[in-house]
């Protein structure tokens, strides 16, 4: 509030500028939407639109309804296979009006059928459901529940921290938060979660590497796989006795 009257002129300063925001992640609410949910809760959309809104959530990572209710059919370049997000959130600060993101794969199908189904002349990539008088909320829990699922905490927030946790174990964090349009510091805090797949990962892993560790314990209590101890005349250290090597090193020679 106090920023929007600065930027206005209507006051010279904010005075709460220095005062930290007190917003913190609650780690209670989150909640990973897996590949195989989501593919349930698409088949339970009642229309391609609401399968847009959707996906773009979830795979595209957008903010529901902001960024998306201002996508539009110029922003897809489909040739170069990117899209430019405006985002209303992030516009006051320097260089966060837009950003690009890639056409990511599980988004162009949809995207291509939406292309062909809108009406001549069309602008905006969804035009229903995101006007003022949608409850994207209530519509959204009653699909999840056809889906045959139970609604997670935070609608919307939920599938794009799924999405910039997913995006974070194949792309550098830099690059993710270029896409979904948040610091790495608010990732940390708000968007990263911990999933069943990195404790069945890890596990996986750490069982491999103690297995191979064993093995290898076995083998050298057997003897197998070493060399054997060479005389020191065969390691290039000839004419000197263990005694002459040891009075050596004390001298720091």
């Amino acid at each position: 509030f106090f920023r929007h009257a600065v930027k206005h002129r209507l006051i010279d300063a904010n005075p709460f500028v220095e005062l930290a925001g007190t917003t913190k992640g609650n780690a209670k609410r989150f909640y990973f939407v897996s590949r195989e949910d989501a593919q349930k809760v698409l088949n339970a959309c009642p229309d391609l639109q609401w399968r847009l809104i959707f996906a773009l959530a979830r795979f595209g990572g957008l903010r529901c309804p902001s960024e998306i209710v201002g996508l539009t059919w110029g922003d897809i370049n489909w040739e170069q296979e990117r899209i430019t997000v405006r985002s209303p959130k992030t516009e006051h600060h320097e260089g966060g009006e837009c950003r690009v993101a890639p056409i990511f794969p599980e988004l162009r199908p949809l995207l291509e059928e939406a292309f062909e189904a809108a009406e001549p002349g069309a602008v905006r990539v969804v035009s229903k459901h995101l006007d003022s008088n949608s409850n994207l909320r209530t519509t959204m829990e009653k699909i999840i529940k056809r889906a045959g699922l139970k609604p997670w905490p935070k609608l919307f927030q939920n599938l794009r921290s799924t999405r910039q946790t997913e995006l974070a174990e194949e792309f550098p964090a830099h690059v993710v938060c270029e896409w979904i349009g948040n610091s790495q510091a608010v990732a940390a805090e708000h968007y990263l979660q911990t999933t069943e797949e990195h404790f069945a990962r890890a596990a996986r892993t750490t069982h491999k590497t103690t297995h191979g560790t064993a093995e290898m314990s076995g083998n050298e209590r057997n003897g197998e796989g070493q060399e054997c101890e060479k005389p020191l005349e065969t390691v290039g250290i000839q004419g000197f006795s263990h005694d002459d090597l040891y009075a050596r090193e004390d001298s720091n020679l």
